[in-house]
């Protein structure tokens, strides 16, 4: 197979679409991140990088604190607006529909239609260039029931949206079930 060199860039598969909240001029704001992950499991970290324009910028920097929300497909009209929609243009909490909650961070808004949700203490910030990105230990982690199973999330109920750039600039669902981590590549151990 041959390989084609496109030179450096942001091409890492899959990225997700997540709704990051932020208390701004003591209203809720969210805006839509691809560039976010786990970072630390003890203790739990996450993180996300921000331009520093960005209307939600302003409120993490202000509070320390900041949400992560995972919108499931049903959400998909909502997370895109969140991502081209300034918060200094439009109350989006209002135009999306959003039902807002708080939580153990009395100043991170989340998205009660999300089906998870976690709340960040700001941890650190490291400029990069062109994004901040902020580290937040994760608080506490909120999960709508109807997506457990056994006590335990379910992605094939959550249906999580992924961002794919590349040929065309669109929203995934995650697809089908491949195979058991950890138990698969036992069967190449020799």
């Amino acid at each position: 197979m041959a390989k084609i060199t496109l030179g450096p860039q942001t091409l890492l598969y899959p990225m997700p679409a997540f709704l990051i909240g932020a208390t701004v001029e003591g209203r809720p704001n969210f805006m839509t991140a691809a560039w976010c992950g786990i970072v630390c499991s003890e203790p739990p970290m996450a993180s996300v990088a921000v331009r520093p324009h960005r209307h939600t910028f302003r409120g993490i920097k202000e509070s320390g604190t900041f949400s992560i929300n995972v919108p499931s497909a049903s959400l998909v009209r909502e997370t895109d607006f969140c991502g081209i929609v300034s918060g200094t243009e439009e109350d989006k909490t209002a135009a999306c529909g959003f039902s807002v909650f708080y939580g153990k961070l009395e100043n991170a808004p989340m998205v009660e239609e999300c089906p998870v949700n976690l709340e960040c203490r700001v941890h650190g910030a490291i400029d990069l260039g062109s994004h901040t990105l902020f580290i937040g230990r994760i608080e506490e982690v909120h999960v709508s029931e109807e997506y457990l199973t056994d006590g335990r999330p379910d992605i094939a109920k959550i249906e999580p949206i992924v961002y794919g750039s590349g040929t065309k600039k669109a929203y995934y669902k995650v697809g089908p079930f491949l195979a058991h981590a950890f138990r698969v590549g036992l069967e190449l151990r020799r």
